[in-house]
């Protein structure tokens, strides 16, 4: 486990990393310290082959606030370079990552959710991007991914309003998958975490390649990226060992390779 000074904590739960955002006397606000942190969280997911998914939550029942403005007021940049607002919403991790969100997760911490593959809300989560509230747009992701995640209208709305919506809601539009009671997030998504984790590592970080290569590319070349990357699947060791315990009706023991 990390130190207990980093603002960023890391937790081994099984093949799962827990990773948690750890200012909640500033709600989670991410600050350049943050942002180097969570890089860091990152960088020991994707690099622990024993690791096959992350959870990213946020300390004493906040997701994240977001952007620290006084901080920011200070000269800090939230942002890490080729890596985007928090060392997140720019890159592009190849393990599956799951946003567990309590509280708040508002203008930057909704874009660090928005930049996870998949969100578990707690039913009075709250999520907003009121960015236009303070004469500036939701430029960490919030423009550009929300539209693609719920209706144009919809997002139309909370982009040009910066009103919030809460986990119910979120539900209800898609752009949470699964929606708990109040204080049960972490828990359902890591319980999701090891779902993903029967499966191939392999398959799944495929799977991750061949959706960003597809979106907004034409069809041809999308299914000639998916071609190249079903090439080298059908190639690996984990294919074999996944139609063998298919044949033998077992549990498949995957390597990773």
């Amino acid at each position: 486990m990390s130190t207990p000074t980093t603002p960023v904590r890391t937790e081994r739960i099984g093949s799962t990393l827990l990773i948690t955002l750890d200012r909640p006397e500033a709600r989670n606000a991410v600050n350049a310290a943050v942002a180097t942190a969570l890089t860091a969280a990152l960088d020991e997911l994707e690099a622990d082959p024993e690791l096959r998914a992350g959870v990213l939550t946020g300390e004493g029942g906040t997701f994240s606030a977001g952007m620290d403005l006084k901080a920011a007021l200070r000269g800090e940049s939230p942002e890490v370079e080729g890596r985007g607002f928090g060392g997140l919403t720019e890159a592009a991790p190849a393990k599956p990552l799951i946003a567990a969100v309590e509280g708040y997760a508002m203008g930057g911490g909704f874009e660090l959710a928005l930049a996870c593959d998949l969100i578990v809300a707690a039913e009075d989560a709250r999520f907003g991007l009121p960015e236009v509230k303070r004469g500036l747009i939701a430029a960490g992701g919030g423009v550009i991914r929300l539209p693609k995640r719920i209706p144009h209208h919809l997002a139309m709305e909370l982009l040009l309003t910066g009103d919030p919506v809460d986990g119910r809601r979120a539900g209800e539009l898609g752009l949470a998958g699964r929606v708990t009671a109040t204080g049960q997030a972490v828990a359902e998504a890591l319980r999701l975490a090891e779902r993903l984790a029967e499966n191939a590592p392999l398959a799944l970080a495929a799977v991750k390649r061949v959706v960003r290569a597809a979106d907004g590319a034409p069809d041809a070349d999308a299914f000639a990226f998916q071609r190249g990357a079903m090439k080298t699947l059908m190639a690996s060791a984990d294919v074999r060992e996944g139609m063998t315990a298919f044949a033998e009706r077992r549990p498949a023991r995957w390597t990773g390779r």
